[in-house]
């Protein structure tokens, strides 16, 4: 009964983090398509931008299909219509988007494209627990005060109007911690080259510095800091068209731990040394196809990573990543999920700190919340099937006919099953390496403003487990 009572709090202020503005369509705009243009080609004419307070109108334009002077079937500039439309969403720039013809003269049409800006001004108090996800820290934690960071984040999206964002990080508690990063600082004018810089520091005093029986082991030391760090790099990224973006970047980055640490595990860094610096590069492809990047029910998404960490033997690592989703509607309000997730290390002989397979970030298997595995290859299988149970809006403080926060829901229910497998050279005491691993479940979607999604899990996992389980996906 307890913990039930604190899922239900816990649901509530995670709600309550969602409550801001947004923007309703405006249905009295409508296409006005004369009969006798149905089977001729349509040329553009006139691009009419109208809503965008902020963003500059060469951002809207670097995502729509067309230009003026294209010329395309009816059928065919309908479609661009809706892309145009899609694409503009998937920028996180806009609650609402239209984009539709304004009128005609004879054979060329004069598009119009209206747009509900968001907030992109963010100075938030920062609170959030620092395990993996919410039920290692409700009940392995009993959601402990110790295991929390708090601060202030500054979140300034869309600065100059070119969706671009700049982040600042400060807290305090389990984590002391500065982050910065600034994206997307565009170096031509129509802006396919951009570049990103990040620095992230801190120290904390405790450390995961082994896995044992497939969770992490960690060690304490009130009285000093047993780990610093230091993260930082610079991407340059490129977009010629419209889908696909691919960034090349350069970093560093700094590890010492109390020498504590190497008595617990020698292996946590090569050579039972307690400090750790290597530079590092990376290239990222990123593909979006999809209706809707915060929840997709239709297209795919395919990321490819590469990383070369270290050139010496205290770290000397080639590491590749790959992810795919497809999403497909089968039936009326009704979805397929298939998402695939992989990654190789090489050598196989890898430092602790760089084993990090499964139970890290998006990589988890639904039902094995509370376990960790890890290895130097693997690779997770996952499907759902869903269905949209239902699709509203609720007005908040509205007064006298005035317009009040429009809070939109859509509640998805689903059942879903998962495989994975992580190969580990050395696995001691881990038993869910070098096997099989499946799990299943069912449960409910919520997405509600800004892409902020609550997922309510009831899963059963392969060595006899079964329980609820909470996840939450924002950008706060």
């Amino acid at each position: 009964m307890k913990q039930g009572r604190k899922y239900f709090f816990l649901f509530l202020a995670l709600l309550c983090q969602a409550v801001t503005a947004t923007a309703q369509t405006d249905s009295s705009f409508q296409q006005k398509i004369p009969t006798d243009t149905i089977t001729d080609k349509i040329t553009i004419g006139n691009i009419d931008i109208a809503g965008n307070k902020k963003t500059k109108d060469v951002i809207i334009l670097r995502e729509i299909p067309f230009k003026t002077g294209d010329q395309f079937p009816m059928k065919v500039l309908l479609e661009k219509f809706a892309d145009g439309k899609k694409q503009l969403l998937n920028t996180r720039l806009f609650n609402a988007v239209i984009v539709a013809a304004d009128h005609f003269e004879g054979q060329v049409v004069h598009v119009k494209i209206i747009v509900r800006e968001r907030w992109y001004f963010f100075p938030v108090p920062y609170f959030s627990f620092v395990d993996r996800n919410l039920n290692q820290w409700l009940v392995e934690h009993h959601a402990s005060l110790k295991r929390v960071n708090y601060g202030a984040k500054l979140y300034y999206n869309n600065t100059t109007g070119r969706n671009d964002n700049l982040k600042l990080k400060v807290t305090n508690g389990y984590t002391k911690q500065l982050s910065l990063s600034y994206d997307r600082l565009y170096f031509d004018k129509k802006m396919k080259w951009g570049g990103k810089f990040f620095m992230d520091a801190g120290k904390n005093k405790e450390v995961n510095y082994a896995t044992e029986n497939n969770k992490q082991a960690f060690y304490k030391d009130e009285n000093v800091f047993t780990r610093k760090f230091l993260k930082t790099y610079l991407e340059v990224s490129y977009r010629r068209a419209i889908k696909a973006r691919h960034s090349f970047g350069i970093g560093f980055t700094q590890e010492i731990v109390a020498d504590t640490i190497n008595k617990l595990n020698p292996d946590y860094f090569s050579n039972g040394k307690n400090r750790l610096s290597f530079p590092e590069l990376r290239y990222t492809m990123d593909y979006f196809d999809v209706n809707y990047i915060p929840y997709p029910t239709k297209g795919y998404i395919v990321q490819l990573n590469f990383f070369k960490k270290g050139v010496n033997k205290n770290m000397n690592s080639w590491e590749w990543q790959a992810k795919g989703s497809a999403y497909w509607p089968v039936a009326p309000k009704t979805f397929l999920t298939l998402t695939l997730i992989g990654q190789l290390k090489l050598p196989f002989h890898q430092p602790y700190y760089n084993k990090r397979v499964l139970g890290y970030g998006d990589s988890y298997l639904q039902g094995y919340e509370y376990y960790v595995v890890d290895g130097v290859a693997g690779g997770i299988a996952k499907t759902t099937l869903s269905r949209e149970l239902a699709n509203f809006s609720i007005n908040l403080f509205g007064k006298n006919g005035k317009k009040g926060i429009r809070i939109p829901f859509r509640i998805f229910g689903k059942i879903y099953g998962n495989t994975g497998y992580v190969h580990n050279p050395q696995p001691n005491n881990n038993s869910l390496t070098n096997k099989m691993l499946y799990s299943g479940g069912f449960g409910i979607d919520i997405l509600t403003l800004y892409d902020v999604t609550f997922k309510l899990e009831y899963s059963f996992n392969a060595i006899g487990e079964n329980g609820l389980f909470l996840h939450q996906n924002s950008f706060f």
